[in-house]
């Protein structure tokens, strides 16, 4: 008795062809295997309801050759050489095509005659290949693929232990259309898995030539400041859609990686007044511009000589709203950085700016000014450079990116820029928790 009935078959063919659910779906629902729903969908649509009786029945010869010479000779895969000539089983014709190749036509004669095999001009005439056992004519069959194997090697002037994978599977992709793939694998010792893996790369070698070349010009257009994750969002911003591991993949073929961060210069010369709470408390997301404000003092140095640098950070958007550069860290510098800061502010808007302990930030005055324009002040712990970490690292970025990538002959070539940097990081460099997008874009399309 069948295992599956004949209405049964008709019912999982007709619920695949007719309502478009996919091959596991389908078997999902009926709780068989997915090849055989594709079996059966595939000869009902041929042949009708007649091919999924499953009746065995006799072929002729020439049906046999016919069929394996289609699958061998045209090219046409076992699955729909059995379909298009209504043999139900897929396994026959496998079946025929192992006895074809090992013994011609002849392999297909009446089972009363006797069977003669293929002659084979390597086996020496005194041993005939049908007084063979099974084994010996495997381990025969196998040293003639070696043999092949092994001649295109020398062909091509090199040993196996020199060529890599790809060439490999090159050479087996080469043979196979003489020679069986399973014995190839053996002579080449190459996994089957790996031997597919790279023959479909071998079919499309340029997938990623494209999206190479924009890595590449992306990374030179901002001088080798970016990194991976930055190059896979400014990739999507050109519309080309990267995984990060791919854009990694990518960048190491090129031979390219971002720049290393250089550690940052510290200073700190002690109490010099009053000291303030940490309001802050590490919290650097700010749901409105101008609601909270970080700054600090950075120093670079120039054939013997200072500059130093004193912005203020909204941590709204990461942006540098207001910033001072001079060649001595006096309380001037500090100040005309707030007077620029106070322009941006509208109406009702009373941020709060934190900073260190520098001394800068412990005078007097500073404190005085701020409670004059109603800004609310907080200071980091002592020697706690975490407390303040959202400036800190746009110094290192800035020093990275910039500072330590030129020679500067004098302090003002290193001014020019540093104020063309500043430009840059707050109206194109783009940032991955901004979604890809730089701080004055970010703003302008929040605002919008």
């Amino acid at each position: 008795m069948a295992k599956f009935s004949l209405k049964f078959k008709q019912e999982v063919a007709e619920k695949y062809l007719e309502d478009e659910l996919s091959l596991k779906s389908v078997a999902r629902m009926y709780n068989i295997s997915p090849c055989t729903v594709r079996k059966w969908a595939y000869a009902y649509r041929e042949h009708g309801i007649g091919i999924l009786t499953g009746k065995k029945g006799r072929y002729s010869v020439d049906l046999k050759l016919t069929v394996v010479k289609e699958v061998v000779d045209d090219g046409f895969s076992v699955r729909e050489t059995a379909v298009a000539h209504g043999i139900p089983a897929f396994g026959t014709v496998c079946t025929w095509l192992e006895k074809y190749r090992k013994y011609g036509e002849d392999a297909f004669i009446q089972k009363n005659k006797k069977i003669i095999p293929v002659p084979d001009e390597n086996v020496n005439p005194a041993t005939p290949r049908s007084a063979l056992t099974e084994n010996e004519r495997e381990e025969l069959e196998l040293l003639r693929v070696e043999n092949a194997y092994l001649k295109k090697l020398k062909g091509l002037g090199s040993g196996e232990n020199m060529l890599s994978t790809q060439e490999k599977v090159s050479i087996v992709n080469e043979l196979r259309q003489e020679w069986s793939l399973s014995r190839l694998l053996i002579a080449a010792k190459l996994p089957r898995s790996t031997f597919y893996y790279h023959a479909k790369r071998l079919v499309a070698p340029g997938r990623y030539q494209s999206a190479r070349t924009l890595v590449l010009k992306i990374y030179h257009q901002h001088k080798g400041r970016y990194g991976y994750r930055r190059i896979r969002l400014a990739c999507r911003n050109e519309g080309i859609l990267l995984n990060g591991k791919t854009v990694r993949k990518l960048m190491k073929e090129l031979g390219i990686s971002s720049l290393i961060r250089v550690k940052k210069y510290r200073s700190y010369k002690g109490e010099q007044g009053r000291i303030c709470d940490n309001l802050l408390k590490r919290q650097f997301g700010a749901e409105h511009p101008n609601e909270k404000w970080v700054t600090d003092v950075t120093e670079f140095k120039v054939n013997g000589k200072k500059l130093y640098l004193s912005p203020i950070m909204d941590l709204y958007n990461g942006e540098i709203i207001a910033y001072n550069l001079a060649t001595r860290p006096l309380p001037s510098m500090v100040k005309a950085m707030l007077t620029d800061a106070l322009k941006v502010l509208t109406e009702g808007e009373h941020p709060l700016l934190h900073s260190d302990q520098g001394w800068q930030y412990q005078m007097p005055r500073w404190q005085r000014w701020l409670k004059d324009n109603d800004i609310i002040q907080s200071m980091s712990r002592r020697g706690n450079c975490l407390d303040n970490a959202a400036i800190e690292s746009f110094f290192g970025t800035l020093k990275s990116e910039c500072y330590y990538l030129n020679e500067y002959k004098n302090v003002d070539d290193l001014r020019q820029d540093i104020i063309g940097y500043i430009d840059y990081y707050n109206r194109l460099r783009i940032k991955e928790k901004l979604g890809g997008l730089s701080p004055v874009q970010y703003r302008l399309r929040q605002a919008a």
